[in-house]
């Protein structure tokens, strides 16, 4: 038998003090603290507990520039235990990138970029050969637990002149393979309410909080009908902070409008992870902690809804008997100053930082 690892005087989100008990990488005791027994203990005090992080918009493969970076270095070495990489890899390169997946600490799922050179360029949408019917179907037939969804990047810098043609390709290949679309929004054309248009129940929009003219809010701040009609009909809103797709004013103005927050990611890569404004995942939430978005709301957008989207709901909450996927972190008191894509910034009193994760049987300290 192995050794029983105990995690002491750790808080839940709701303040509850517990000692987690772990064997074989699982849970098998969750007690009030100082009350659990094992042959070796880590000391959790001042920290909190969730189940594990999940990012549900990254760019994994390292050797992509200026999309890329190492799988751990932006999954467990944030204090996040699952990433899900947003189209980095189309039918060219998804083989290569699952069996990289399959090394790193960090649990790997993937957007299968529609373009089947994915992010080799930029401008992966700018040529319609590059669409393969085919080969996107028989991407998700070989890799069907690895692939959850499609991406397609409908702002103009990607698709050039040919606008929003990409995107109904897209709805098409969703229609095809049964997958969920993402959809990066940005600059137009096409326009947003043309996109919008073409989404449906579990699709994504990512970059929802972008600055962009070509946004989601009208000139006083208000959602667009065609945003409110979207949710309406199932639409998820995903952050993807980015470099260039996160603005305070905007968020500001969406939360004023009651817009639900869905799910809080990063869109990060080796660039905005070293130089920002990006940095973590932790200095990604602390701006929602700025904008008045409780804790529990804010890690609940990390674990519990990214869980549901991805119909993984045993990947959040913390039982006996499940594996222990979890992330260690503190909330902190303190002075920092928040940029966002914009170059605005905001000064915070407190701050969320990550401590470490525990998953496939270990702790890993941030």
């Amino acid at each position: 038998m192995s050794e029983v690892t105990v995690l002491r005087n750790l808080r839940l989100v709701n303040g509850q003090a517990v000692d987690i008990a772990v064997q074989g990488g699982i849970i098998t005791e969750i007690a009030e603290a100082g009350q659990a027994a094992g042959e070796r203990g880590f000391d959790g005090s001042g920290m909190y507990v969730s189940s594990g992080w999940i990012d549900l918009h990254v760019h994994a493969v390292p050797d992509f520039d200026p999309y890329g970076d190492e799988i751990d270095e932006i999954g467990v070495n944030q204090g996040v235990t699952m990433i899900v990489d947003a189209g980095s890899c189309g039918s060219d390169r998804i083989g290569a990138f699952y069996a990289e997946s399959a090394r790193a600490m960090t649990k790997v799922y993937a957007f299968l970029n529609i373009s089947r050179i994915g992010l080799r360029q930029t401008d992966e949408l700018s040529r319609l050969e590059w669409v393969d019917r085919d080969k996107v179907v028989q991407a998700v037939s070989a890799y069907p637990e690895f692939i959850v969804g499609l991406k397609a990047r409908i702002s103009q810098s990607v698709v050039k002149e040919n606008g929003i043609v990409p995107l109904k390709l897209a709805r098409e290949m969703s229609a095809m393979t049964k997958l969920p679309l993402m959809v990066h929004i940005g600059s137009g054309p096409p326009a947003i309410g043309e996109v919008l248009e073409l989404l449906g129940n579990r699709d994504i929009i990512t970059h929802y909080l972008n600055g962009k003219s070509n946004n989601l809010l009208d000139e006083a701040g208000q959602p667009l009908q065609g945003l409110l009609d979207a949710i309406g009909r199932g639409v998820h809103l995903d952050v993807g902070h980015g470099t260039a797709s996160f603005s305070f004013a905007v968020a500001e103005q969406a939360k004023a409008a009651h817009i639900g927050l869905n799910t809080i990611s990063t869109d990060i890569y080796r660039n905005n992870r070293i130089h920002g404004p990006v940095y973590s995942m932790s200095n990604v939430l602390s701006k929602f902690l700025y904008l008045g978005y409780s804790l529990e709301e804010i890690i609940r957008a990390v674990t519990w809804n990214a869980a549901a989207w991805l119909n993984k709901p045993e990947l959040a909450g913390i039982r006996v008997g499940a594996q222990a996927n979890l992330t260690l972190f503190t909330l902190e008191e303190g002075r920092k100053i928040l940029t966002d894509s914009e170059g605005e910034t905001r000064e915070a009193s407190h701050y969320i930082e990550a401590k470490g994760v525990f998953a496939n049987g270990s702790l890993i300290t941030c």
